[in-house]
């Protein structure tokens, strides 16, 4: 018979281990020209020869729409060139944009691929698209198996800057943006800027927005570049939008990596989260809409929002407000959407405890107190709130090309 010893039951054992992440975002175009060889020397340094590797494509059909030989070079690209893995038979294809995330049939459908391809841990799923499309994706790769290897090709600005070079999956749920997610980075990412020629120009736009955040609450000196260059990457010139995703995609980077300023937490477990700037509002707008409003033009808002709130405090001078909202008028973005009215703000409130509840701990929302340098709060008064949404409502449309002392309050 076992002798228990009271004492021996009030020793505690501690665990501490540290897990390494290290993944490559490469910049390209044709990725899937069978000359191009970098796809191919991926998976020869990434891989052995022990067992035999596969991979599972998932195709926005927005992506596929626009380029409908896509899935013909994918399937040629594999049986031309010496890629040490194994093309499944089936690509398969999901609808893009928010529908990817809202549906969760589709999560079904990639972990039946796993499991009817028998994709493993040392197999990769590949995802490509918008950042919806990654998100959900990367959410399935993650739960199957307890996470299976997979890659992001992003197709989008928004997804090529932001969303598609970080760490996080999700999908929505009860309502809820990214109510259901995990921290899983992927193994690669491949920036193609060849997929934006076919953007529409909302798009195109939309994922100009991200850019514009981490610059302001960042780096000065890049947002100036993208005030100076806002009517170039508006006409849409693919060079001066190479330049600014490369840079956004880079500071995103480093603050995953913790190598800039309140940074470090690549998987969130405080409550600090710097790279939301004007998100709060945006997460709830986008709801409120049905989603009709693309995630960066709800940021683009958000930032609008949180600018003048900082401006309606004291902390940034008109001069600086109005540079930023010229800045994202002379992108192409409305800086106000019907849901923000007054009969309607109580709903757009409701997104501060949402975001608080996302996050977990205290509220905490970035603010500016100058270009390039943000604050964090942890309360918002409404009734400020509520002004900002009024000088939004009656000015939303206009370019805001006032004179630079010409007063906001």
């Amino acid at each position: 018979m076992y002798d228990h010893d009271p004492a021996y039951s009030m020793i505690n054992l501690q665990q501490s281990f540290a897990v390494r992440f290290s993944y490559t975002t490469f910049f390209t175009e044709e990725l899937f020209d069978p000359g191009n060889p970098i796809f191919a020397n991926f998976f020869s340094s990434s891989t052995d020869d022990k067992s035999t590797k596969k991979i599972l494509f998932v195709l926005d059909s927005g992506v596929v729409n626009a380029q409908p030989a896509l899935p013909e070079a994918i399937r040629q690209y594999f049986a031309q060139t010496a890629a040490s893995v194994t093309l499944v038979p089936e690509l398969l294809t999901v609808p893009g944009g928010e529908a990817a995330k809202n549906d969760p049939e589709l999560v079904e459908q990639v972990v039946a691929a796993v499991d009817q391809y028998g994709i493993d841990r040392h197999s990769f799923v590949a995802a490509i698209g918008g950042g919806s499309v990654l998100d959900m994706v990367g959410y399935a790769a993650a739960i199957s198996h307890r996470g299976i290897r997979h890659i992001r090709i992003p197709t989008t600005v928004l997804s090529q800057n932001d969303s598609g070079v970080g760490v996080k999956n999700g999908v929505n749920y009860r309502g809820k943006k990214n109510f259901l997610g995990t921290f899983a980075p992927p193994v690669a990412v491949f920036n193609d800027s060849t997929f934006l020629t076919t953007l529409d120009d909302r798009d195109w736009r939309a994922g100009i927005a991200e850019a514009v955040k981490v610059a302001l609450i960042k780096d000065r000196p890049f947002f100036e570049w993208i005030e100076a260059n806002a009517d170039a990457l508006a006409a849409r010139d693919m060079p001066t939008m190479q330049y600014l995703i490369h840079r956004c995609a880079e500071m995103h980077l480093q603050h995953i990596a913790g190598r800039s300023a309140d940074a470090g937490d690549p998987f969130e477990q405080g409550s600090s989260r710097p790279l939301d700037f004007g998100h709060w509002s945006a997460h709830k707008l986008e709801q409120l809409t049905n989603f009709a409003i693309r995630h960066g033009e709800a940021v683009a808002i958000g930032i609008a929002m949180d600018t003048l709130y900082s401006n309606q405090l004291g902390w940034l001078s008109d001069e600086d407000t109005n540079r930023v909202l010229t800045t994202l008028r002379t992108l192409g973005f409305l800086l106000y959407e019907p849901m923000l009215s007054d009969n309607d703000s109580a709903g757009v409130l409701k997104g501060l405890s949402e975001f608080r509840e996302h996050l977990g701990g205290q509220l905490t929302i970035m603010l500016l107190n100058a270009l390039g340098h943000g604050v964090e709060v942890h309360e918002m008064d409404e009734d400020v709130i509520r002004r900002v949404i009024d000088l939004l409502k009656h000015r939303g449309t206009e370019l805001f090309a006032e004179e630079t002392e010409k007063s906001f309050v």
